[in-house]
């Protein structure tokens, strides 16, 4: 599978990636512009963008700019001598494992689109479908919260009636960062005191919902809570439901690089401690002077 295909499948699926290219490549580097890889929150590399120590730069940086939600180039060098042209903005690193060669690699974190998921068959949630599918947002409609296959960025409720505190229930049991409840104030407070809600839970509940911009139509409620959505996503709401917390590092023992810990490190445990490192090499250089 190419990596083209690869990122149409991890995107179908809404699983977050970084896609690395290399854009530069100076020998005696292993890696030659063009070469490309994916690079999954787990730390897992698809592809080829460089050597065992050039793979350990690239998925630190990578997991960084899957936090950031930010695209990086990212110049790993084998020592302090820049021998590039400057890029402002650039992440150098000094990778003293790497052979002699210079990488410069364009790291483009893929994040899912924020899942906005509407209940009710009303004007107003007619409307805000529309308006979030202009924001490039993945509308769903009127899907059970409790069987739903992927966590939704937010729920907004705008159907004037039926089992709202049930649906509000099940979205806070499952996670549900933002939940928008299209009522009256009197009505969205009658409703929410039946629930018997803790200060965590009342907190992601927004009753009357929507930014307060004198909205009258359904289409322009749907615009002032569509507002209340984007200041959201924008505020880490979407992102945190895709990035989870960034991954834990160790310095490698031999090198001092430092690494992520994770399913893709070389790893190695001795007389009960855990030792983490750059690649195969590093562990085999301590393995041997540890008599492992």
């Amino acid at each position: 599978m190419s990596i083209s295909e690869r990122a149409r499948q991890l995107i179908a699926a809404r699983t977050p990636f970084v896609r690395a290219t290399v854009v530069r490549a100076q020998p005696p580097a292993s890696a030659y512009p063009g070469d490309e890889a994916i690079l999954l929150a787990d730390g897992t590399i698809e592809g080829f963008v460089g050597g065992q120590c050039a793979q350990n730069s690239v998925r630190k940086a990578a997991l960084g700019a899957l936090q950031a939600g930010e695209a990086v180039l990212l110049r790993v060098l084998p020592d302090g001598d820049v021998h590039f042209p400057e890029a402002p903005g650039a992440c150098v690193v000094v990778n003293p494992c790497l052979s002699g060669g210079s990488l410069e690699i364009f790291l483009t974190p893929q994040l899912p689109p924020p899942m906005i998921r509407i209940y009710g068959a009303t004007p107003i949630a007619d409307a805000l479908a529309q308006v979030c599918a202009v924001l490039g947002y993945d509308v769903r409609k009127d899907a059970d919260p409790a069987e739903a296959t992927a966590l939704p960025t937010a729920i907004v409720i705008a159907s004037h009636g039926g089992p709202e505190a049930e649906t509000i229930r099940a979205a806070l049991d499952h996670g549900v960062g933002y939940i928008g409840l299209v009522a009256s104030r009197v009505r969205g407070a009658a409703i929410l005191d039946t629930l018997e809600l803790c200060d965590e839970e009342r907190a992601r509940i927004h009753t009357p919902v929507g930014l307060d911009i004198g909205a009258k139509t359904p289409a322009e409620i749907a615009v002032s809570i569509a507002a209340e959505l984007v200041a959201g996503v924008r505020g880490g709401l979407g992102r945190a439901a895709v990035s989870g917390s960034p991954p834990e590092e160790a310095v490698d023992p031999v090198c001092g690089m430092t690494v992520p810990i994770g399913p893709a490190a070389e790893h190695l445990r001795l007389a009960g401690a855990d030792y983490w490192f750059c690649g195969p090499g590093c562990r085999a250089a301590f393995a041997g002077k540890a008599g492992a």
